[in-house]
């Protein structure tokens, strides 16, 4: 079932020099870890003069929507899914 968010989250962020490309490693939400199996797809969109990077990633179990704001460099978990239709 998709659930939306907009929850406050702990990401680990990782660049490939080679590849020249970031990837999150792994999430932290209410008190739980986990890692990061996939990353889909990653858009960027702005809300005035602010950045927003959008990651759509996968752990075993769940899939996560992720928003960084490059201004205070703060994310947030904007919508969950566990696979299941509702």
């Amino acid at each position: 079932m998709v659930e939306k968010i907009s929850s406050p989250v702990s990401v680990s962020l990782s660049f490939d020099s080679k590849k020249r490309k970031v990837y999150p490693k792994w999430i932290i939400w209410n008190n739980r870890f986990y890692p990061i199996v996939k990353v889909g797809l990653h858009h960027t969109f702005r809300q005035g003069r602010t950045l927003f990077h959008v990651f759509s990633v996968a752990s075993k179990s769940m899939f996560f929507r992720l928003v960084l704001n490059t201004e205070n460099l703060h994310w947030r978990l904007e919508e969950t899914s566990d696979g299941e239709l509702s």
